[in-house]
């Protein structure tokens, strides 16, 4: 297929349990970077008492740390993509690391739960001359699938001009310097569904192709050929002109707030983790010209925790004032993990998983200034969680717009690798919490999937005021997928699909509305904004069943909506109207968007 072709797949592909519509239809379809010189935290290590956990140490057996001069790197590369390409819901995790330096003919492909990221404090510092390739030839050239992995920090000079990142959700490409261009479709321009790009510089062209949606924020784009349905920029230098609905973009010129995801890096010898700082009315990369602005932690102030390791000994690890660093592997939870200090940072590597055994919230964090989660998955457990992730206690009130907690890369999954239930994935109680690319999935497929078997209502549920949300992509809860209640609420981009297995109109009734909303402002909310969302249905159960509207919202002056979207998926149910009572419906089997530009 080519990007510009309106065919539906040819009868030879595949049927496939995710997407398949969706995927089919698919086919259709400068301001100067914050720079200067990196500050090194003055924070002493936490004073050391009998019984008290050390900081520091090794980072286990599934981080592996090459350079240059490593003999018998592709080969390892090979290795790890060999078990991890088709390992879907397995428990392999791993991280790969490339200290500063040169490599040469290298090319790393990613199957899940694979990280590959550079270990200077420049993208630049880590050159491969070669490609860190995602293609989908182990699902027969189908990218809706290629979920959690991830690429970082790393400078790739691709071996054809063009580097290859055809991904679905959960597989950011943050912090990269692609000396060339970036086609972010499978070989062959099959379906894709994704994703997600934030701080990085792509010198060439970046080719969507066959992909559905996309968000760029905070980067550098020597240009941009196609859109699907849904591509969405903000802080974007060299992004296209807003169009949508055609061609489908929705262009912000700055991210009102954003503050790049924690990293390792290397000082000499020593491993340290480096937090960016805040940036308002963001634009371009954070890096380029010098030194990222922000501080450096050393390694001794983190807890570098493994598989294995008990919820009371991280809590134990945090009260004394240590930082956390997740090592790859699955963690089994029987109690939250609880986040009090300003300041914290728990970071991932490799995709570390968190699972809630009994029924207990995965995380929590008080109403602090500063906290920064990122890069981990949380996996509902067999016992239903009320929750899973907390931001603040109920009722939070305190101010935290100078140092807001950022969560970012924290995915949330409900059953697909076995039984999981959870009534509400993320909850955010405090003030100016920045969301930055999450995926809440209540899984469509694997095992333990059904619509009573992993019974998951909500998705995210925002009480706070003030809270941004930069890359929303929320999927399959049996009531809302979003709900906000907090004021002066803002989200740029939303990638839905409603509820594929729902058996019958009864059971997604919404009192006397048909279906419930992907997006849903409550009623007492008197200032929220949103620009590029999307809600797409696939009623494969009961194609019969009515959507009344995506997206339902107070009919206020200060509730606003830009650049709208619905889609019926092959016919498999209907949507009535976009937003509230307008929009126009969808209709027939042609898998064609209803758009509304602007709402009210």
């Amino acid at each position: 297929m080519t990007p510009a072709s309106k065919e539906s797949p040819t009868p030879e592909r595949p049927t496939v349990g995710r997407r398949t519509v969706l995927g089919a239809a698919a086919a259709v379809a400068s301001a100067p970077a914050l720079l200067g010189p990196a500050r090194t935290a003055h924070a002493a290590p936490p004073h050391r008492t009998p019984g008290a956990l050390p900081g520091g140490g090794d980072l286990g057996p599934n981080v592996l740390v090459f350079d240059p001069a490593t003999p018998g790197i592709q080969a390892k590369l090979d290795e790890v993509f060999k078990q991890q390409e088709k390992a879907q819901f397995d428990t392999g995790r791993y991280a790969l690391l490339f200290k500063p330096g040169t490599y040469h003919g290298l090319n790393a492909q990613l199957g899940f739960y694979t990280s590959i990221a550079g270990l200077g404090l420049s993208p630049d510092d880590t050159t491969i001359n070669g490609d860190v390739t995602v293609d989908a030839g182990w699902f027969n050239g189908n990218a809706t699938q290629n979920f959690w992995r991830s690429a970082e920090n790393l400078a790739l000079v691709p071996v054809s001009g063009t580097n290859r990142w055809a991904v679905a959700q959960a597989a950011p490409f943050r912090r990269m310097h692609v000396r060339g261009g970036l086609n972010l479709a499978p070989a062959g321009d099959g379906w894709a569904s994704g994703g997600y790009l934030a701080d990085s510089r792509i010198d060439g062209t970046v080719e969507p192709r066959s992909q559905q949606q996309w968000y760029a924020r905070d980067s550098a784009v020597g240009g941009w050929s196609n859109g699907v349905w849904n591509m969405v920029f903000s802080g974007v230098q060299g992004a296209p002109g807003q169009t949508f609905p055609n061609p489908p973009y929705t262009v912000l010129d700055t991210t009102p707030f954003s503050r790049e995801k924690p990293f390792l890096h290397l000082d000499g010898a020593d491993y340290r983790v480096f937090l960016p700082e805040l940036r308002t009315d963001a634009r371009g990369v954070t890096w380029g010209n010098g030194t990222p602005r922000g501080t450096s932690l050393p390694l001794s102030q983190f807890y570098v925790a493994k598989p294995g390791v008990s919820a009371g000994t991280l809590n134990q690890a945090l009260a004394q004032g240590l930082h956390l660093l997740l090592t790859p592997g699955v963690y089994h939870l029987d109690q939250p993990i609880e986040v009090t200090a300003p300041n914290t940072v728990v970071l991932g590597l490799g995709y570390a998983t968190l699972i809630p055994d009994n029924g207990v919230t995965a995380v929590r964090t008080a109403d602090v200034d500063g906290i920064r989660l990122a890069g981990f998955l949380i996996d509902a457990g067999p016992v239903n969680s009320a929750t899973l992730l907390e931001i603040g206690p109920a009722g939070a009130t305190a101010d935290h717009s100078g140092n807001p907690t950022t969560v970012q890369d924290v995915f949330l999954r409900i059953g697909g690798a076995g039984p999981g239930k959870a009534t509400t994935s993320i909850v955010v109680n405090s003030r100016h919490t920045i969301i930055d690319h999450t995926w809440v999935w209540r899984a469509d497929h694997g095992d333990g999937v059904g619509w009573d078997t992993n019974r998951a209502d909500y998705g995210i549920r925002v009480n706070g005021d003030d809270v941004l949300a930069t890359g929303l992509f929320v999927e399959h809860f049996n009531k809302y997928d979003v709900q906000w209640y907090g004021q002066r609420g803002r989200t740029v981009f939303l990638q839905n699909e409603k509820a594929y297995d729902a058996p019958d109109q009864a059971a997604v009734q919404d009192g006397d509305v048909r279906g419930y909303a992907a997006y849903k402002v409550a009623d007492s909310v008197t200032s929220h904004e949103a620009w590029g969302l999307g809600s797409y249905c696939y009623y494969n159960v009961d194609p019969s069943i009515v959507q009344h509207h995506g997206f339902a919202a107070p009919n206020v002056p200060g509730v606003r909506f830009h650049d709208l979207l619905v889609v019926s998926l092959g016919g498999k149910g209907q949507f009535e109207r976009v937003i509230n009572d307008t929009g126009a419906p969808t209709s027939g089997s042609s898998t064609v968007p209803s758009t509304v530009v602007a709402y009210p």
